[in-house]
Formats: structure tokens, C-alpha cells, sequence
């Protein structure tokens, strides 16, 4: 499989032609055309198309999910719509995808490897011709009023309320990464605060997997500490992936005086090695 582009967007229409209207897909504009997004400067008459986010966001995880299954080794299996009870993802909130070692969908803490937000959209404008059926791209991102994937704030709070809520849930989410998947770029306004996720242990990534997410010219590929990543190719998917199987990550926080955290780390270093040292640390950070 190759990553997001216009030709998934267009697949998404074609398809879902199958099942919903052209007025569930699309706006109609004051001069009759059908379109995906509002241009940027019309100033006619607006509507809100509702359906379309939950067809778009079934369509998106299948697609990843499809994804992530040629990617990842057979002892593994990709669960959409996940519920972990013990992390507080419930049937009401459940996460949307996950890489676990058992195949069902009420898991245990211990059965999650990776758990996923999916957080895209459609990223180009599109227009639909009703006389020919063709269905043809208008503008990218910069060119219409939509706020895609990354590039809508109220989208990546969410993602970052639930990545908490899952943090303090309890302890057994400490050693699971928790990645942010979308196609779009981040905005400029929440780069620096994905760094900072990354560092706290929050989150450890929001990926996008649409390498062009623009029609000429470039866009970021990193933050400075890698808390937003733009995946060029599913090699480099992969390689990320890996990274998040063989790490042996640890999730810890909270509040203390020097005092208390000086005796952690003396008690800590009466142990015979890094890694115990480090566990002994971790474990008295939990029970304080």
C-alpha cells in the first residue's frame, strides 16, 4: 500500500456514492456546482454537511487500519474500535485504533502494544459534475475554507484530552505509546506543544501520512524533537513502527520536593544496574 493522496480522497467519493446521496458528499455553491469545501473568499449562502464526518472517519480508519495490517508482524492484529476498561476506553470512547496480541475487541492493558487517534480528513477541494458523474481536485488546503485533520485545533485538543485521560487512568498505560495519525500538516501554533507531549511522555507522536499534502511546495517534516512527523513512504512508516515495538518506554509523572525525589534517586542507585536502577526509581515515583 502507498500513503494518503488525492487518489484515496477520490476513491472516498466514488465509493460512498454507493450508499449516500451526492447532497451527503457535497455543498451545493449559489451558481449549482457541488463542491467539498467552501472556497476561500466565497461569500454565498453556507450549509454544514454533518453526514460526511462520519463517513469520512469510518472510511480513514479503515484505510489505516488496512495499512497498518501489511505492516506489522502476524503475532500482532490490528483491533478498530477497541475497548481497554482498565484505561477508562469504554464502548462511549473507545479507541479507534489499537495493535494488540490477542484479536477481540475488549482487551486488557496487558494485550495493547500501540494505541492510535485517528484524526484525518479530506485534505483537498473537490468538485463534482452532476451531468458527466466526474468527480475532479480544485485546491489544495490553502485554496478553500475547511480545516483538515492537524490544521483544526478543536481536532487535536481532543487528541490530547484523551491521550491525558488514558495517562491517568492508571499505571498500566505507562508502557503503551499513544501516536495521533493524520493528513494533514501541523499547525504552527501546536508544534511546540507536541514537543513538549513527546518529552512528558504523553504523547509520543502525531504522524501524518500524507507525504504531499499540498499541490506545489513544501511543508514541515519535523518538529525539532519529533513530537510531529510526516511519514514520506511506508518505509519510513515502518521503521517508526518498530521503534515504538522494540522501546521499552515508561510513562511517569508527578509532584515532589527535592528532598523526596534526592531519596528516590539515592534509594534507586543502591541497585546493581541502569535498568534496575531506573525501575526502582520508577516504581518508587509510582507509590509516592
Amino acid at each position: 500500500m502507498i500513503l494518503w493522496s488525492k487518489n484515496q480522497e477520490k476513491l472516498f467519493f466514488i465509493k460512498s456514492q454507493e450508499s449516500v446521496s451526492i447532497d451527503q458528499l457535497f455543498y451545493l455553491d449559489n451558481n449549482g456546482k457541488y463542491i467539498a469545501y467552501w472556497p476561500k473568499g466565497y461569500r454565498g449562502v453556507k450549509s454544514t454537511l454533518q453526514s460526511r464526518n462520519s463517513l469520512i472517519g469510518k472510511y480513514c480508519e479503515d484505510w489505516v487500519g488496512n495499512l497498518f495490517k501489511s505492516l506489522i508482524e502476524d503475532e500482532y492484529y490490528v483491533i478498530k474500535q477497541a475497548i481497554v476498561p482498565s484505561l477508562g476506553i469504554t464502548s462511549k470512547s473507545p479507541a479507534d485504533i489499537v495493535i494488540a496480541n490477542k484479536n477481540k475487541k475488549i482487551l486488557k492493558a496487558s494485550d495493547v502494544k500501540i494505541i492510535f487517534e485517528i484524526k484525518m480528513s479530506l485534505v483537498w477541494n473537490w468538485q463534482y459534475d452532476e451531468k458527466t458523474g466526474i468527480i475532479k481536485e480544485i485546491g489544495d488546503l490553502r485554496t478553500h475554507q475547511g480545516k483538515p485533520s492537524f490544521t483544526r485545533s478543536d481536532s487535536v485538543l481532543k487528541a490530547i484530552g484523551k491521550g491525558i485521560d488514558i495517562r491517568v487512568s492508571n499505571f498500566n498505560s505507562s508502557k503503551i505509546p499513544i501516536i495521533v495519525i493524520g493528513n494533514a500538516p501541523l499547525s504552527n501554533g501546536f508544534c511546540k506543544k507536541a514537543d513538549y507531549l513527546k518529552s512528558a511522555g504523553i504523547i509520543q507522536g502525531f504522524w501524518s501520512l500524507n507525504p504531499f499534502p499540498l499541490n506545489h511546495g513544501n511543508t514541515r517534516k519535523t518538529t525539532p524533537k519529533n513530537g510531529f512527523v510526516k511519514m514520506n513512504n511506508t518505509d519510513e512508516l515502518k521503521e517508526n513502527l518498530n521503534q515504538l515495538f522494540t522501546s521499552d518506554l515508561n510513562f511517569f509523572s508527578g509532584m515532589a520536593s527535592p528532598e523526596s525525589i534526592g531519596k528516590f534517586i539515592e534509594v534507586a542507585n543502591l541497585e546493581d544496574s541502569y535498568e534496575n536502577k531506573g525501575l526502582k526509581f520508577l516504581n518508587l515515583v509510582k507509590r509516592s
